[in-house]
C-alpha cells in the first residue's frame, strides 16, 4: 500500500480517478455493508450506479425542497428531547435526529418504531467497520456482519413492499430515493438496498459527529458563540412567526459554516479513504504498480502547519475570504471526487445549529471530556451539556 500525503498528493488522487486509480474498500468492510451481489460488482459499476441515483436526489431543486423538512424535524426533535430537560447528551441526540431525517427523506419512513428497527443495528455496524476482521462469535467484526445482514433484511422487506405498491399503482407517497430507484427497472432489490445502506453510512454518523463537535466548540469559546448567535438571530428576526428556513436563509450563515469547517479540520468525521491502482503509474519518482492499494489521510494536511499555522488552534477565520489552499481541506474529498453529498450535509448541519443556538445557550458539564476515535471521532460520554433557555 502506498500512502499519499499533502495537498499535491490529494490533488493527484482526486484528479486521476478512473485513469490511474479507482475507489476501493477492504473486503471486510464490503462484507459488512454490501450484499453478496454488491461485493461482486466492479468499482466502476458501483460508481455508475451512484452517479445515476444521486443526481436526482442531490440536484439543486431537490436540496432547496429539503430545507423546510429539515427545519420542521429539528424543531420537533428539540421540543421533544431538549426542551423538557436541563441537561442533555448532545451526541446520541444528534444521531437520533440525523437517522430519523435520513429515513424520512430516503424512504418516507417516519414511524419511530420502524426507524429504531433500522437505527439500532447501525451502531454495531459502524463500530465494526474498521475493527480487526476476525469473523468469530463474540468479536466486534462478527457482530457488525450480523447487524449488517439484519439491516439489509429490514430494508429488502421495505423495498419489496414498495415495488409491489408501484406495480399495483398504489404508490401515493412522496417520491423518495427508494421510489426513484425502483422506477429505474435496471436495479435489483439488493442493489437498491446497498445504495440505501451506503447513504445511511455517509449521512448518519458523519453529520451527527460534525454537529456535535460544532456545538462543543461553540460552547467552549465565548467569542465564537457570540458571533454564531448574532448571525443566527439576524436570520431568525428576518422570518415571520412560524415561517420555516429556506435556501436564502442558509446562504446568510457564512460564519457558522466557517465554524463547521474548522470543526471538521480539527476533528474530521472521516479520516481518509482508499484507492486501487488500475494501471502502473509514476508519482514524484515512485512507481506504483497496478493492483497496489493506496490510502490518503486528511491529517496529512489538516494538521500540517504548512497549510494551517498553529494547527491545533480552533480558528474559524481560516475559512473566511479565499480560505485554505486547494486540496488542503478535504473532509469531503476534492476536485472531481468531491463528495456529492457535501451540500446536503451542509444544509443539515446549519439548520440544526441554527435551531439550537437560537433556543439555548450551552454550557459544558465536563469541559475536559475526551474525544475517542472509532470509525468517527466522538465524545467519550456523549457531550453532556447544560441548557440555558433563551427568552
Amino acid at each position: 500500500m502506498a500512502v499519499f500525503c499533502g495537498a499535491s498528493g490529494n490533488k493527484f488522487l482526486f484528479s486521476k480517478e478512473n485513469k490511474y486509480v479507482t475507489s476501493w474498500w477492504p473486503k471486510p468492510v464490503e462484507q459488512i455493508l454490501r450484499s453478496e451481489e454488491g461485493i461482486g460488482k466492479s468499482p466502476q459499476q458501483n460508481q455508475d450506479l451512484r452517479k445515476n441515483y444521486l443526481h436526482e436526489f442531490l440536484k439543486p431543486d431537490a436540496l432547496h425542497e429539503y430545507i423546510p423538512t429539515m427545519d420542521s424535524m429539528v424543531k420537533q426533535h428539540l421540543q421533544e428531547n431538549w426542551v423538557p430537560n436541563k441537561e442533555v447528551k448532545v451526541y446520541p441526540l444528534t444521531q437520533q435526529y440525523t437517522f430519523a431525517l435520513a429515513c424520512s427523506l430516503f424512504m418516507s419512513i417516519k414511524d419511530p418504531g420502524q426507524v429504531n428497527r433500522i437505527s439500532e443495528p447501525f451502531k454495531d455496524v459502524l463500530t465494526g467497520l474498521l475493527s480487526v476482521p476476525i469473523n468469530f462469535p463474540g468479536t466486534t467484526y462478527n457482530r457488525a456482519i450480523k447487524k449488517g445482514k439484519r439491516i439489509r433484511e429490514v430494508l429488502i422487506g421495505i423495498i419489496k413492499q414498495r415495488r409491489k405498491e408501484l406495480l399495483e399503482n398504489k404508490e401515493t407517497r412522496k417520491i423518495d430515493m427508494v421510489t426513484r430507484l425502483l422506477q429505474t427497472s435496471e436495479y435489483s432489490d439488493c442493489e437498491i438496498c446497498d445504495r440505501i445502506v451506503g447513504m445511511f453510512v455517509a449521512s448518519y454518523d458523519t453529520v451527527s459527529t460534525v454537529i456535535t463537535m460544532c456545538l462543543k466548540y461553540i460552547a467552549d469559546y465565548r467569542h465564537v458563540y457570540d458571533k454564531v448567535f448574532q448571525e443566527q438571530m439576524e436570520v431568525l428576526k428576518s422570518k415571520q412567526a412560524g415561517e420555516l428556513l429556506n435556501w436564502q436563509d442558509i446562504q446568510k450563515m457564512k460564519y457558522t459554516w466557517c465554524v463547521a469547517c474548522e470543526a471538521m479540520r480539527l476533528l474530521p468525521p472521516a479520516r481518509g479513504a482508499f484507492r486501487q491502482a488500475i494501471t502502473d503509474f509514476t508519482y514524484q519518482g515512485f512507481t506504483i504498480p497496478k493492483g497496489w492499494k493506496i490510502h490518503w489521510s486528511v491529517h496529512s494536511t489538516h494538521k500540517n502547519p504548512k497549510y494551517f499555522p498553529e494547527p491545533e488552534k480552533f480558528d474559524p477565520s481560516r475559512f473566511e475570504g479565499n480560505g485554505p489552499i486547494p486540496y488542503s481541506f478535504v473532509p469531503f474529498g476534492g476536485g472531481p471526487r468531491m463528495c456529492p453529498g457535501k451540500e446536503f450535509a451542509r444544509l443539515e448541519m446549519l439548520v440544526f445549529i441554527h435551531n439550537v443556538v437560537t433556543k439555548f445557550k450551552l454550557r459544558m458539564v465536563n469541559p475536559d471530556e475526551k474525544i475517542v476515535y472509532d470509525f468517527t471521532p466522538y465524545p467519550e460520554n456523549g457531550l453532556l451539556v447544560q441548557l440555558d433557555r433563551i427568552a
